[in-house]
C-alpha cells in the first residue's frame, strides 16, 4: 500500500461498495500500464499517453477480460460480478454499455486484491497482458537503466 494503512481484510474489504473497489482499480490498471510503457517501450510522452489510453480503455479492458475470466478464482469472479451489475452514474462516451460494465467489474478485481495487499496476485493476473498492446508507440524507445 502507498500510505500507512495496513492491507484490509477480505472481509472489510468485501464491504466496500464494487464501484468503490472499481475506483481504485482504476488506479492500479492505470499505473501498471504506464510503469510497463515507461520500461519497456519508451518514448515520447504524447505517444505514451495515446498507448496507454488505448489500453485502459473500457474497450481495451474488456477485451483484456476473455484472458483473464477463466483464470479468476471463485471469490474474484464474485467481486468481478458484483460490480459488473452494480448500478454506476456515469456511462462511457466511447464504450459499449456491455464494454463499460465489464471494464468496471474488472477494475473491482484490482482494487480488491490491492486492497487486501495480494499484489503477487495482481502482477500474476496482468502478466496475461498482450504485449503487442505495449509495442503500439509511434518512437519506441525502451528505457534502458544505467548499470551500477
Amino acid at each position: 500500500m502507498l500510505t500507512n494503512r495496513a492491507v484490509l481484510t477480505k472481509t472489510e474489504a468485501a464491504q466496500i461498495s464494487a464501484v468503490t473497489l472499481a475506483f481504485v482499480g482504476d488506479t492500479v490498471y492505470s499505473l501498471y500500464v504506464r510503469e510497463r510503457l515507461t520500461l519497456e517501450v519508451g518514448g515520447k510522452s504524447s505517444d505514451l499517453q495515446k498507448c496507454a489510453a488505448r489500453i485502459v480503455s473500457a474497450k481495451g479492458q474488456s477485451e483484456f477480460l476473455d484472458k483473464l475470466l477463466p483464470l479468476l478464482t471463485e471469490e474474484e469472479t464474485d467481486v468481478f460480478r458484483r460490480a459488473k451489475n452494480a448500478k454506476k452514474g456515469a456511462k462511457s462516451k466511447s464504450a459499449s454499455h456491455l464494454e463499460y460494465n465489464r471494464s468496471t467489474g474488472f477494475e473491482a478485481v484490482l482494487g480488491y486484491l490491492y486492497l487486501i495487499g495480494e499484489e503477487g496476485r495482481i502482477k500474476e493476473l496482468l502478466a496475461h497482458s498482450d504485449s503487442s498492446e505495449y509495442q503500439k508507440t509511434e518512437t519506441a524507445q525502451a528505457f534502458k537503466p544505467v548499470k551500477r
